[in-house]
């Protein structure tokens, strides 16, 4: 099997899987009201309860109807939420009930409905979306001119303009699809019974809806769509089981330009990409500043086609027709659906409109060029009432005004310039215009302009005839001149305009990067994410990791609501979107790992209407980057507990391997000679006492060796150990760590060779004796029999005191030297050996440490043994502080 064909049939299982896990949608579909879907469903519902499986009726309007009626007896029928609405109550489906409920089968009608002001979701398609997402099937009833990407169609076909309409992207989380059909005589004839509407409505409806060509027109298209949904499941079924090869999907592209059809186009190519299974994109072309009616066309534009499951992507540049031609390259697509361009007769005759250029340069895609009744009528009416939009009226305003200043300047400026000069003025007037306008209207400025020259300025006056031939050229060269360098002006500062808003949104992005990089945790990304989104945005803005929301004092309990809402179904909400519309706050989604691990909540001013499609764009992609930052910090944590558990494990187990093995040594031996002395001591003479107590008294105070050390470790640890400084003869703190060792291991042999006239030392006496005492006894036990260890002391190069402690032991192994001043590591050789805490060394070097000295393991004399050197620094005491 080729490799795109095993692509297809993994994501096709990986589809069906997916599915399996979520809840089923089953629609009842039918061509108008009254051909009898509520009834059918109810009948397939109860023969499921029947069956044993657990149906609720959600909600289900009889319309009056008595035998639809009696269908809904015997099933368990859910409590209506009343909303207050205008001073009436309006009831509604109760969503978290029948969440809490989570039966097997919810019985939800009309999904198209639109639900009171208030309520959680502005559709009861949403609803049904997640009772799907909470795993309940849910058996619902549409018709179909309430199919979002079939509104113009069935506009066209009844003369009626459908508002409650449901994206096409419901289809997709179908299980199955229920054409319930009638005969349009048949349903005409129950109209007149009544068993559709109340009679005054059906006497309208016979008029207007109800005529039989429609119903039949409508019939055509329920079958339609059902047929073409079981076309869909048939290959996607075929697919998942490998039977045939799926063709490669060819991409769709349809330009909106904000000029009154763009949402038409939008609904032509989502039908023109499910016959042809293909995946659409919508893009708009940005080259300057739109105004406002048409950004606000465009953007609904581009949220319908988010809604009918198409891509939208913005385009920036000053030509609309190579950023297209680029864009369909890059994306590989097949198709360019356009539509049909206002009438531009001057461009028409140069074939410069951006039909005839498609189809001059874009000879390899399929140009598909859609027009409306419609929008055809609108513009010969705007054409023929001679009206102009606020943009234009503008424009041609200030290249009027300007031009009218330039006149004057010129005037003034013509005692002293020459003919040929005073047209660089006139030049300079339509270069300013062309940088404040479009180019439209910097051609109007040249041709305003021209005619001003002409007939002010050159002979003879107030007349458009040129009398001298160098007059005539100098006119012909200046109307070329402004021609060419307003076009070339004008299109400059598209140019800038669509380079600054993309500069705009790196340089937010860098921004935001930069502050996320420096950022140690989640509060600090937080932070980072808050400030950046207030830079950028010019909105109050909140970042919050988990799910709890009550802890945020902005929020009221709307805003708590919709972000409940993001963090349980990794959706945006609030503001600008059709869920808890009503809240202030504007939330995103902070997804990580395939969940959603946070929020961000924006808030606009009130008077903010819209967010423009950059901003959203941008709010998106910072919160991607917070999301990313926000889960390296938690790697980043998890690794560091990670080590930390394990470097408190092994220090844990060293200590109970120290304690076990080291303490219970002395503690045996003090426990065994005074159960002696208790038991037999009156027998014993007085030297086996004796003995006996010396045991006692040098196991005892080698336990308190052992202990000190422990707590040594323990302050220099946790930054315990103070200094008390003090002046002390080099000599006299060597000879009392040695006295120490002559008392506390009998039998060791020690040299002291120290040179003569050192300086006294600046240091806690007692810290570098310990030190010189834990280094001193490390080295004598380890020292052969008979051999000496040797303590040398004196002045280094640099003028800090060296000391030296050098035995003719084994020696430590060259790998094994950094190691011995870990804490509880020993070696099985050398001066680290089985016995002892292993922390003698380590405590030495903590007290150097803090001295600001150094310790070193260094080979012995000839290669045998081992030299500790100690390096103290020469402090000298603070006299300000004496």
């Amino acid at each position: 099997m080729p490799e795109r064909a095993r692509t297809a049939q993994a994501d096709a299982l990986i589809g069906e899987l997916q599915r399996q896990r979520q809840g089923r949608l089953t629609l009842f579909l039918g061509a108008a009201p009254g051909v009898g879907k509520t009834y059918a469903m109810l009948g397939r519902a109860r023969e499921l309860h029947r069956r044993g499986v657990d149906v609720v009726v959600a909600i289900v309007e009889t319309h009056g109807r008595s035998e639809t009626a009696l269908l809904v007896d015997g099933l368990e029928v859910l409590p209506r939420l009343a909303t207050p609405y205008r001073g009436h109550l309006v009831e509604e489906m109760d969503l978290d009930r029948l969440l809490a409920r989570k039966p097997e089968v919810a019985l939800v009608d009309e999904l198209a409905h639109r639900n009171a002001p208030g309520s959680r979701h502005e559709r009861r398609w949403q609803d049904v979306m997640e009772l799907l997402d909470a795993g309940i099937d849910v058996y619902s009833t549409i018709n179909i001119q309430h199919l979002e990407s079939l509104n113009d169609v069935v506009h066209r076909i009844t003369g009626v303009r459908v508002a409650e309409t449901v994206p096409d992207a419901v289809f997709d989380r179908l299980r199955d699809i229920v054409l319930v059909d009638l005969p349009p005589g048949e349903l005409i004839e129950r109209l007149h019974h009544g068993k559709v509407y109340l009679p005054e409505q059906a006497a309208q409806a016979l008029q207007s809806f109800f005529v039989p060509s429609n119903l039949a027109a409508l019939r055509e298209l329920a079958m339609q769509t059902a047929a073409d949904r079981v076309d869909s499941d048939l290959r996607e079924a075929q697919t998942a089981r490998g039977i045939a090869a799926v063709p490669l999907r060819r991409q769709v592209i349809v330009a909106i330009d904000g000029r009154g059809q763009s949402e038409y186009l939008v609904r032509v190519a989502r039908r023109l990409a499910e016959r042809r299974d293909a995946p659409w994109t919508v893009v708009s072309v940005e080259g300057r500043a739109w105004p406002h009616d048409v950004q606000l066309e465009i953007d609904r534009a581009l949220a319908m086609a988010r809604r009918l499951g198409g891509a939208t992507e913005v385009l920036h540049g000053d030509s609309v027709v190579d950023a297209l031609l680029d864009y369909a390259n890059r994306l590989g697509a097949s198709s360019i659906v356009i539509g049909r361009t206002r009438d531009r007769p001057l461009a028409r005759l140069f074939n410069r409109t951006i039909t005839q250029q498609l189809i001059e340069r874009g000879a390899h895609f399929e140009i598909v060029i859609v027009s409306t009744p419609e929008a055809r009528a609108e513009s010969r009416k705007r054409v023929a009432d001679g009206d102009t939009s606020p943009m234009r009226l503008g424009d041609f305003g200030q290249a009027t005004l300007i031009s009218a200043l330039f006149v004057g300047i010129a005037a003034i400026a013509k005692r002293w310039l020459d003919i040929s000069d005073l047209s660089m003025i006139f030049i300079v007037a339509v270069l300013v215009v062309a940088t404040r306008t479009r180019v439209a209207a910097a051609l109007y400025a040249a041709l305003l302009c021209f005619f001003a020259y002409d007939f002010f300025f050159i002979p003879p006056y107030f007349t458009l005839y040129i009398s001298a031939q160098r007059g005539v050229t100098t006119a012909l060269l200046f109307l070329a001149t402004a021609l060419l360098a307003g076009r070339l002006a004008a299109r400059m500062r598209m140019q800038v305009v669509a380079l600054r808003a993309s500069n705009a949104h790196a340089t937010a992005l860098e921004s935001l990067s930069r502050d996320l990089a420096a950022a140690a945790d989640p509060g600090e990304v937080e932070r980072a994410g808050r400030n950046a989104l207030k830079r950028a945005l010019d909105v109050k803005a909140v970042v919050h990791f988990g799910a709890d929301a009550s802890t945020i004092d902005e929020f009221d309990d709307k805003a708590r609501a919709a972000a409940q809402w993001v963090i349980a179904h990794g959706q945006p909400a609030g503001r600008f979107t059709a869920t808890l519309s009503t809240c202030p706050w504007w939330f995103l989604p902070l997804r990580g790992n395939g969940s959603t691990i946070g929020w961000i909540g924006l808030r606009p001013d009130d008077s903010v209407t819209r967010l423009a499609a950059e901003q959203q764009r941008l709010a998106e992609a910072m919160a991607d980057d917070i999301a990313q930052a926000a889960l390296r910090t938690r790697l980043v944590g998890d690794l560091q507990d990670a080590r930390m558990t394990g470097e408190t494990e092994r220090l844990r187990s060293a200590l109970l391997s120290s304690v076990s093995h080291d303490l219970r040594s002395p503690l045996a031996a003090i426990i065994g000679s005074a159960s002696s002395l208790q038991h037999y001591g009156a027998q014993m003479d007085g030297q086996d006492r004796d003995e006996l107590l010396d045991t006692i008294r040098l196991e005892g105070q080698r336990l308190d060796r052992y202990i000190q050390n422990l707590l040594d470790m323990t302050r220099l640890g946790h930054g315990g150990l103070k200094l008390n400084r003090d002046w002390i003869g080099v000599g006299e703190v060597v000879g009392a760590a040695v006295e120490r060792i002559r008392k506390f291991v009998p039998g060791a042999l020690v040299e002291v060779d120290i040179e003569p006239g050192l300086a006294p030392l600046w240091v806690h006496p007692a810290l570098v004796e310990q030190a010189l005492f834990n280094i001193i006894e490390n080295a004598a036990k380890f020292s052969p029999p008979g051999k000496p260890v040797h303590v040398r002391a004196g002045d280094a190069p640099d003028g800090a005191l060296q000391v030296e402690v050098i035995d003719e032991g084994p020696g430590i192994p060259e790998a094994d030297r950094a190691r011995i001043f870990d804490m509880f590591y020993s070696v099985e050789r050398g001066d680290r050996g089985r016995h002892g805490t292993g922390l003698g060394l380590t405590i030495a070097q903590g007290m150097i440490g803090a001295h600001g000295g150094s310790v070193a393991a260094l080979p012995g004399r000839d290669g045998r043994g081992t030299c500790i050197r100690i390096t103290l620094p020469r402090t000298m005491p603070d006299v300000a502080h004496q």
